[in-house]
């Protein structure tokens, strides 16, 4: 006796879900930000950034170990949160500590240093764990995979404090990804015909990585058109060269992801949001975005001497 049918949702279905997704969260995420409270503003945004870091680090420790991989899961994701909450801090003041953005990468390089040396320590006193290096080098990556990275949004959300507002800029960096993602399925859907890298990504097209960067620097050009007046040194010219890279490392980033699944014989990285997986899943193009994002700002686009 035969069991049901397994119905496969179509393409289109697919993108409605992975849209509507996405909807919902980043709405939430923006909703936040923007609020007239600067404890519900700040408070709900650390919240949710370090719930979405600790919930990536998850999946991304789960797919280590799917691959056979020993490595010190809740030394990480400790590790991980202490990270997210004391860059918070820092900017917060809470640490005695005022300036730039760039003032708390000290901070994180101590962070690092003191973390590397505890996953040595605890390598030492370790019965279960025969394979150190493996071990110390998978719970490391991980952090800096995930909270690492993430951790440059808060650099991009205060990066203009106290006389700005990085808010919008933290809002365009999410919304031009996002659009990366968005161009790519659609167009890679509808006429894509040419495999990017069909071993890591079989869904992947040469179509798509062009719909990515054309659908992603429209929207770049349409926000700040009408935003620019809150983005301190933004113009036409950045938004288009912004558009370009964003768009490109997102895909990049899409590919990193899949690569780690791929390797250990899953096709998400979780099932928490309908059409899109896991956090991992939603998070993949932001993650090295927010560093390019970060790092524009900070030496490219705040200079007096461009355009």
């Amino acid at each position: 006796m035969s069991g049901p049918a397994i119905v496969t949702p179509s393409k289109a279905q697919i993108f409605l879900r992975r849209s509507i997704s996405t909807l919902i969260l980043w709405a939430v995420v923006i909703t936040a930000m923007f609020s007239s409270s600067r404890v519900v503003s700040d408070g709900v945004f650390e919240l949710l950034i370090a719930t979405l870091a600790l919930a990536g680090l998850v999946e991304f420790y789960g797919l280590a170990e799917k691959c056979r991989l020993a490595c010190f899961k809740y030394s990480g994701l400790v590790g991980g949160i202490l990270l997210m909450l004391g860059t918070f801090a820092h900017f917060e003041g809470w640490l005695g500590i005022h300036g730039p953005p760039s003032r708390v990468n000290d901070f994180e390089t101590g962070f690092l240093i003191l973390f590397v040396l505890g996953l040595c320590v605890r390598q030492f006193v370790s019965k279960v764990t025969p394979s150190g290096i493996t071990a110390i080098a998978v719970t490391l990556f991980g952090l800096m995979y995930v909270p690492w990275l993430l951790n440059f949004i808060q650099k991009i959300n205060f990066f203009f404090e106290p006389f700005g507002d990085g808010k919008f800029y933290v809002f365009y960096f999410i919304l031009v990804t996002k659009f990366s993602d968005t161009g790519a399925y659609a167009v890679g859907s509808l006429i894509g015909r040419h495999k990017m890298i069909p071993r890591i990504s079989p869904g992947k097209t040469w179509e798509g990585f062009g719909g990515a960067i054309v659908v992603s620097t429209g929207a770049s050009l349409v926000f700040v058109h009408f935003f620019s007046g809150h983005m301190p040194g933004m113009t036409t010219l950045h938004a288009v060269i912004l558009g370009v890279i964003l768009s490109s490392t997102a895909v990049i980033g899409d590919l990193i992801e899949s690569l780690f699944k791929r390797e250990a014989g899953v096709k998400d990285s979780g099932k928490l949001f309908p059409g899109i997986g896991g956090i991992l899943d939603l998070l993949d193009s932001l993650l090295f975005n927010a560093p390019i994002m970060y790092l524009y700002l900070r030496h490219i686009l705040t200079h007096p001497w461009l355009p």
